[in-house]
């Protein structure tokens, strides 16, 4: 059984184990490699930004205009649709599509920019 233990844990690696070392000779762990450049606050900045999107997408635009900027930019939970996929879906012309679409960014444009 000690040998089937140490057999089955003899490829196990810890994320602060040196992996490589950098161009100095100084060793680099898993923890290292796999570091995010994003900080806490830019982190924090995203997701105030993506509240007062939401809020303003709520606050200005129609439901046909709500419906089309989260189906034409993936905010369902679902893929980035192109114009042409919301028209099918919707049963409307591409070029209707891109109107509204356009139209509903002009005002979320304006809704924001009155917020700064």
């Amino acid at each position: 059984m000690y040998f089937r233990g140490i057999k089955k844990s003899a490829g196990d690696v810890s994320i602060s184990d040196p992996v490589e070392s950098d161009k100095d000779g100084n060793p680099l762990t898993l923890m290292d490699l796999m570091a995010d450049d994003m900080n806490v606050a830019d982190l924090i900045d995203r997701q105030n930004d993506s509240e007062q999107l939401k809020k303003a997408i709520l606050r200005r635009l129609s439901p046909r205009e709500q419906t089309i900027i989260c189906l034409r930019y993936g905010m369902t939970g679902g893929r980035p649709l192109t114009q042409r996929e919301i028209a099918k879906k919707l049963q409307i012309s591409r070029s209707y599509v891109s109107r509204i679409e356009k139209k509903a960014l002009e005002l979320l444009r304006d809704e924001l920019a009155e917020k700064i």
